[in-house]
């Protein structure tokens, strides 16, 4: 279990304090939705918490693999939707990953991928596509 606390700080942003380290981070609200977009809005943070889970979880299964993933990245292309409801419609995954891991890991890595705890939280209705660029 893991506590976060959020305080309101008035013109549509929040602080939110993460329990165990004491870190802290800002949110603001978007320019499309009355906020001033200085800070991740709330639903950049999905975003954000997909590409490093998705991330994380690949640098686990590297790591059991003997694999290195330095300079490893992600890439979210957060859409929103605004009627009937405003919502995240589509979470569009890019990762860019180093070009000599064989093609034996580049299934396995594909397939853990998929695995990420935030991608199978997210509602259905959220499009998640994931492209892999083996680049690096």
């Amino acid at each position: 279990m893991v506590r976060i606390d959020v305080s309101y700080r008035g013109e549509l942003r929040c602080e939110a304090v993460h329990g165990p380290s004491g870190h802290k981070l800002a949110t603001d609200a978007p320019t499309d939705n009355l906020g001033k977009g200085e800070a991740f809005s709330p639903t950049d943070l999905v975003a954000a918490a997909l590409g490093s889970c998705v991330l994380t979880i690949l640098g686990i299964v590297a790591a059991r693999r003997n694999l290195d993933l330095a300079g490893a990245h992600a890439t979210v292309i957060k859409e929103m939707a605004g009627a009937p409801e405003r919502r995240i419609r589509r979470l569009a995954l890019e990762l860019r990953l180093p070009a000599e891991i064989g093609e034996t890991d580049r299934a396995f890595l594909q397939k853990a991928a998929g695995t990420c705890p935030v991608l199978k939280s997210l509602h259905p209705d959220i499009e998640t596509p994931m492209t892999f660029h083996w680049t690096l």
